[in-house]
């Protein structure tokens, strides 16, 4: 049986990142912001679709919907250290940050980037190096390292998206640490065959974008994601019993209303432990 345990950091998030864990059965998440966590497992410290820099508030200056951050940083591309492992979801850069992968790059020698294979190429001219970068597409695994194994799969960021070589655009991540896996999907929202998909697997803990979607935003080219209750609706189906809640707080056009949602939640989730992500927060899950 999986226990949760919520931690409040004081301290800076790099001082928590380099805290060591109860037990080797542990894993611990962080929230980054937007669809970004970073997770440990022993010594291994992966991210997942950082978001750390200020970039598209800089693009998008003066437009229509001007990106402003919400809620900073928690670490700074050039704080982050010792990092083994940076996935990547999809292009966009929310969660393939241009100003974000260079540096981290350049500053975690021995990191590898995983990319979905259709933005492999981009992803390397971003860290300088081809050699840094493994791809992967829907269906494919690999090992990261002892213990730990990544498994791609579909995500249909409003719609399934496959280029001419089958190579899907969007990616969720199943990621196997140890005895607890979780699943990353992406940018998401649902799709026929995704809950059988999942019910294949045991997961222990789904991380889902919940900012939902509506024809204003796409009218204006913002692709959505899972309503809460579709979110919720996925993991009852999939029998996932551990739910993290993301993708809101970073853009004031793009994010929900957390009190609502948090009374939605009581009402939708039963005795499943289904929660809004936080930040400055440790999550500790073990058996």
């Amino acid at each position: 049986m999986i226990q949760k345990i919520e931690e409040k950091y004081a301290s800076h998030l790099k001082e928590s990142l380099c805290q060591p864990l109860p037990d080797w059965k542990s894993i611990a998440l962080w929230w980054l912001g937007q669809a970004g966590f970073a997770v440990k497992y022993g010594d291994i410290l992966v991210f997942i679709d950082p978001y750390l820099s200020d970039l598209l508030a800089k693009k998008y200056q003066g437009r229509e919907f001007p990106h402003i951050r919400m809620m900073n940083a928690p670490i700074l591309p050039e704080e982050v250290t010792n990092l083994d492992f940076l996935l990547c979801s999809h292009k966009h850069s929310d969660h393939t940050d241009p100003e974000t992968l260079p540096i981290v790059a350049q500053n975690n020698p021995k990191c590898v980037f995983i990319a979905p294979r259709a933005e492999a190429e981009w992803v390397a001219q971003l860290v300088g190096s081809v050699r840094r970068v493994r791809s992967l597409n829907a269906g494919e695994r690999i090992e990261l390292a002892p213990e730990i194994t990544l498994e791609a799969i579909p995500a249909a960021h409003e719609e399934l998206q496959v280029n001419a070589r089958g190579e899907h655009a969007f990616l969720g991540y199943i990621l196997k640490l140890g005895e607890i896996t979780l699943y990353h999907s992406g940018d998401c929202t649902p799709y026929p065959g995704l809950e059988d998909i999942l019910a294949a697997y045991t997961i222990d803990l789904a991380l889902l974008p919940v900012n939902g979607r509506d024809e204003y935003r796409r009218s204006r080219g913002i692709l959505g994601n899972f309503t809460l209750t579709e979110a919720v609706n996925l993991c009852q189906h999939a029998n996932i019993p551990f739910l993290l809640g993301h993708h809101f707080g970073m853009f004031e056009f793009n994010t929900i209303n957390r009190e609502q949602a948090e009374h939605d939640l009581q009402q939708l989730r039963g005795d499943r432990q289904y929660c809004l992500v936080e930040n400055g927060v440790k999550y500790l899950f073990s058996r």
